[in-house]
């Protein structure tokens, strides 16, 4: 069964999971401190947000072009 928790990961790039993962904290309170912070500040950490998916997808592509050794 889909969680909620799942949805929002595979919906919102896991951007969170992955600083969280990377600061050793939980994912949660990365969520909490994006969604303050961007009430706070009229909307600015949307922009570090989508910045940080944009790296991760291009990591993510960059890495899954490289052949192997083996695949020669």
């Amino acid at each position: 069964m889909l969680t909620v928790r799942s949805f929002v990961e595979t919906k919102f790039f896991g951007v969170c999971s992955y600083l969280g993962y990377v600061l050793r904290m939980p994912s949660g309170k990365i969520r909490l401190y994006f969604i303050y912070s961007t009430l706070f500040t009229v909307g600015s950490p949307v922009v570090i947000y989508l910045t940080i998916a944009f790296i991760l997808n291009l990591k993510d592509y960059v890495k899954g072009q490289r052949s192997q050794v083996w695949d020669l």
